[in-house]
């Protein structure tokens, strides 16, 4: 028996991958949090299943339920908002599968900052303004930044800047970051991304604190960067369209770099 770590994405039931569908509906046990997954989710689950709100638990009562389930036999849907590669607190409960030989498999999700950058209609990486996307976030309770991860060192490259977790330190996240990127850098706060009631604020660095005021203090993405402006200007084109660009899938030249027919 399995436990399959399914990223159930960033809150619209439709943003759910085929294959997340499939192993939810194939699990007759499945354990969610429930604080940040959409009750819709739940209902790929089969009839009959047993469905445990995670949200209220410890680790060690988590990790009894999946002992539970697979000592029964039954297969696990795990399920996590967004995507578990970033702040899914995954990796502790797969250290502690391992230490009981109990396996596992992991089924990616769509992102948060890919949610609320596709609300906003923006490209995270324009030419000539930005290539590089940064996911980070403020220090906090639960877990502290580790040395040198800092925002002043993360806004010194020039970088998108997708700052999670953080908006309720949207004034030390202004305060910090002014000075590297100036106060009229474009900015985005993005509130429970793809849900019913998303709510979007848009404006400058300088008035982040503002912006993030008029939204709930959880549940909420700062962006920053040049290419966030509501209508981008001053970047440049791909060369990959270009038409005098020459490509394996399209030869240009009299001496194409890939001749046609060959690799």
């Amino acid at each position: 028996m399995t436990v399959h770590f399914i990223g159930a994405g960033p809150g619209a039931p439709d943003l759910l991958t085929l294959r997340a569908a499939r192993l939810i509906a194939a699990c007759p046990v499945c354990l969610y949090a429930g604080s940040l997954i959409p009750a819709e989710v739940l209902g790929h689950c089969p009839e009959g299943a047993r469905i445990v709100n995670t949200a209220s638990l410890s680790l060690d009562e988590i990790m009894a339920e999946i002992a539970r389930a697979h000592a029964e036999g039954h297969d696990i849907a795990r399920l996590h908002s967004g995507d578990l590669s970033v702040w899914s607190a995954m990796g502790e409960q797969l250290r502690r599968l391992r230490e009981l030989g109990i396996p596992y498999d992991v089924t990616p999700g769509v992102p948060s900052f890919a949610a609320a950058a596709a609300a906003l209609g923006a490209e995270l990486t324009l030419p000539g303004q930005a290539q590089s996307v940064i996911l980070t976030r403020t220090s906090g309770r639960a877990t502290a930044l580790p040395e040198g991860e800092t925002l002043e060192a993360f806004a010194a490259t020039g970088a998108t800047l997708a700052i999670h977790l953080s908006i309720h330190v949207s004034d030390e996240v202004q305060r910090r970051l002014i000075p590297y990127l100036r106060g009229d850098c474009p900015v985005a706060v993005v509130w429970r991304a793809s849900w019913p009631d998303q709510q979007i604020e848009r404006g400058t660095l300088a008035e982040l604190a503002t912006l993030a005021a008029k939204g709930s203090e959880r549940t909420a993405l700062i962006l920053v960067g040049r290419n966030l402006a509501e209508a981008p200007d001053g970047f440049g084109e791909s060369r990959l369209y270009a038409g005098d660009y020459d490509r394996r899938f399209r030869p240009v030249g009299a001496a194409p770099r890939f001749p046609e027919g060959r690799e």
